[in-house]
């Protein structure tokens, strides 16, 4: 039996047989079932190398989003980036060269596209980089402010899951918790829990409440808020404990700070404004006496405030998880066991797993010699304004004036917001070089395009610190074509560029593979445990970790001694008001939660308008495997199916399989229809990831496919984060009547041979 793995799960297989779960999986995700087929389909992929016509003719980038394409030799494309590169850093230096990536591309250790992409750029004199997740960059800013942990370490601390299962008596799932979302993680998972743990709450008698515009199906109760005012309803929550003298005024003098200003603005002492139910009611378009009953129902219970990574990605996305954390400090029960507050339960695999740490080796990077970067979401504002100015994390900064993008493993348009907006970012570099397995709507929109292996092409380990099983993973299938490596490519590229020996440093992949397991040999040792040799390791393919559980309970220290164990805020305690943040006077973020009304929000829409909801498919990640069976199988008509109230459908004369415009000032997408009768009917679902394929159709611009990112706004969530605000949108809905369009990216590009 052989053995690979991904970000959706890990799989094993007889050689020419097909991916099967791991026997030992409890709830494999649909996902894997397309990954095969979308691996091998020579529709998409990459086959050879490929530079950009109007690029050889010297168009400085200005035909890049809509040209055609050259095959080359491997040698020639190499010279040709080389050279790109060596040319950009003569002229302008390394600060105008942006390395871009993201770390989803392979679950391997060795085979992660932006260690190597970095190790490569760093050796060539760096690179501006970018800082933060779109995942949860608001979370990443403000938590070292409020909580005096990054949310990294936050999440390793997370209370156990199966803690909450024993001892919750109400959940508060803020922005929903779902099985299906959880099913993918970074770096890899053998196992998928949250599904089970989930059930032993419902067994357990727990309340599992979703505060969300969606029915959650894990949950036993669902408050259908208004999107976007969640914030409203916490400090509502936060003010009927406190005016009913429910509120834990020990757990608040000696474990916050900031009490007494906070309050004042609960009261209304601040600003004569009581954020009370009554108040909250309406704008969350809540009963307030369902508000008064649950804020009731958390103070006397053993209660968890559980909040959504898909919060805070939206306008003044730190408001919410900052007012959960107040709410979680008034109830008084963090840091005991199952209780208090958490940050992504259900948003991807291992939060609130109960796993031993451990920090596996990774390939090193060295280190870069550029001292600039940005927030990962700001990248179309950096290459519109270099030079301008903006704000991020009590800072001022400068856009860079960026001449050439070099991006390996990631695509940007499928994660950024406002594509079209982008697309026109994208023609100001001089050059943009693209390592990719498919043609994705980056890698068409390339100067330079390098075939990459895709993850079933090769060996690797997969070793996540949060994972209790390690696996070798075997090369599934034969490389497609003139397909590489990354270190392959990034081995020549430095050899041609004269660091070769210190990039490779002697090592093959094989080489560097067992350098990676005689380091991880060390940490097992120092953890307490011995792992195979690695000849025995690849035959039996997997390795489980001994006593691999490990259950934590989030902050318990510091709640059992704040002195003793204080937090690395600015008072050490939990910051309900934090000086630091109050000073810098951003109306964005204030210094304590604040409800502020989103510019695009429901409270303000016109009555055809309804908000956007675009969270993660199930039959795919992120844009990852749109080519495969399970992602086409699902579509309507070739489209993304687009979700809606049969009461919202039936009034804009929609049945399900219609094929409907959604649009606003930005742009314009087709999708399919689909009927939910558990969505909010001023709502409207569609996921993320459908390869965006902008057409000219009837005159106008039109994204035919289905991505909801030719409609999200590109603007920070906030001056202190940062962070993208993809679930801030409102956007219209009519019926397409036209013939649909054909798709332009079920095929390659125009490529010449």
């Amino acid at each position: 039996m052989k053995y690979t793995s991904s970000h959706w799960g890990s799989y094993q297989f007889e050689p020419g047989g097909p991916l099967l779960p791991l026997a030992s999986d409890p709830d494999p995700s649909r996902i894997g079932r397309g990954w095969a087929s979308a691996s091998q389909d020579r529709q998409s992929r990459i086959l050879h190398p490929a530079i950009r016509l109007g690029w050889l003719d010297g168009d400085r980038g200005r035909n890049r989003c809509g040209d055609s394409y050259v095959t080359v030799s491997w040698d020639r494309a190499i010279a040709l980036a080389a050279d790109a590169l060596g040319e950009t850093v003569a002229a302008h230096g390394n600060g105008a060269v942006f390395g871009g990536s993201y770390g989803w591309s392979s679950a391997g250790r060795f085979h992660h596209a932006q260690s190597q992409m970095r190790r490569f750029l760093n050796l060539a004199g760096g690179c501006v980089s970018a800082r933060n997740t779109y995942s949860h960059a608001a979370a990443e800013v403000l938590y070292p402010h409020i909580l005096g942990l990054s949310n990294k370490a936050f999440q390793d601390q997370m209370t156990a899951m199966p803690l909450v299962a024993a001892h919750c008596e109400v959940l508060l799932a803020v922005g929903g918790i779902s099985r299906r979302t959880a099913q993918i993680t970074s770096s890899g998972t053998t196992t998928h829990e949250v599904g089970s743990w989930l059930e032993q709450m419902r067994a357990n008698g727990t309340r599992i409440i979703a505060l969300s515009p969606a029915r959650s199906e894990a949950a036993t109760e669902w408050l259908s808020i208004r999107p976007g005012t969640d914030t409203a309803c916490l400090l509502a929550l936060a003010h009927e404990i406190h005016s009913a003298g429910l509120a834990d005024e020990a757990f608040l003098a000696r474990c916050t700070s900031g009490w007494e200003t906070f309050r004042d603005y609960l009261t209304g002492a601040a600003d004569g404004t009581p954020k009370t139910a009554d108040w909250a009611a309406p704008i969350c378009d809540l009963d307030a006496q369902v508000i008064r009953d649950l804020a009731r129902d958390l103070a006397v219970s053993k209660s968890m405030i559980a909040v959504a990574w898909s919060l805070q990605r939206a306008e003044y996305g730190e408001q919410p998880l900052w007012a959960g954390l107040a709410l979680a400090s008034l109830i008084g029960q963090i840091g005991q066991p199952g209780t208090g507050y958490a940050f992504g339960y259900g948003s991807t695999t291992p939060v609130g797993r109960a796993a031993r740490l451990i920090p596996w080796p990774s390939m090193p990077q060295g280190r870069n010699p550029v001292d600039d970067d940005i927030p990962v979401a700001r990248i179309a504002d950096m290459l519109l304004h270099p030079g301008g100015i903006y704000k991020y994390d009590g800072k001022t900064r400068t856009y860079p004036d960026i001449k050439l993008i070099w991006w390996t493993g990631g695509n940007p348009f499928h994660h950024h917001q406002d594509l079209n907006r982008l697309e026109e970012a994208w023609t100001r570099p001089e050059t943009v070089i693209v390592n990719d397995h498919s043609w994705t709507a980056t890698a068409r929109r390339a100067d330079i395009v390098l075939p990459a292996t895709s993850p079933l092409e090769r060996d690797d380990i997969l070793m996540n610190r949060r994972d209790p099983t390690l696996l070798w993973m075997s090369r599934y299938h034969a490389p497609l074509s003139e397909a590489l490596d990354d270190y392959e490519i990034f081995a020549r590229l430095s050899e041609t560029m004269g660091f070769g020996d210190a990039f490779t440093e002697g090592r093959d992949t094989a080489g560097w593979l067992a350098w990676l397991w005689e380091r991880s040999q060390e940490v097992a040792h120092a953890h307490g445990f011995a792992l195979p040799d690695l000849n025995s390791f690849r035959a039996a393919g997997r390795f489980d970790i001994p006593d691999a559980a490990q259950a934590r309970i989030a902050l318990a220290d510091f709640v059992a001694n704040p002195t003793t164990h204080a937090l690395a805020t600015e008072t050490g305690r939990i910051t309900l008001t934090n000086a630091g943040i109050g000073a810098l006077g951003l109306p964005s973020c204030p210094g304590h939660p604040t409800w502020i009304e989103p510019t695009e929000c429901l409270t303000r829409a016109q009555p055809d308008e309804l908000h956007l909801i675009s969270g993660q498919p199930d039959t795919r990640l992120h844009s990852q495997n749109d080519r495969g069976s399970e992602a086409l199988a699902d579509k309507i008509k070739g489209r993304e199916a687009a979700s809606f109230h049969p009461d919202t459908a039936a009034e804009r004369g929609l049945i399900a399989g219609d094929i409907v415009r959604l649009y606003n000032r930005r742009g314009a997408c087709l999708a399919g229809v689909r009927l939910n009768d558990g969505l909010r009917r001023d709502c409207v679902s569609l996921p993320t990831g459908a390869w965006f394929d902008p057409q000219i159709v009837q005159g106008e611009r039109l994204e035919v496919h289905g991505n909801p990112n030719a409609l999200t706004r590109d603007a920070g969530c906030s001056e202190l984060s940062q962070g993208n605000i993809a679930h801030s949108c409102l956007v219209r809905a009519e019926k397409w009547t036209a013939a649909v369009p054909e798709l332009t990216i079920d095929t390659p590009p125009v490529v010449a041979p």
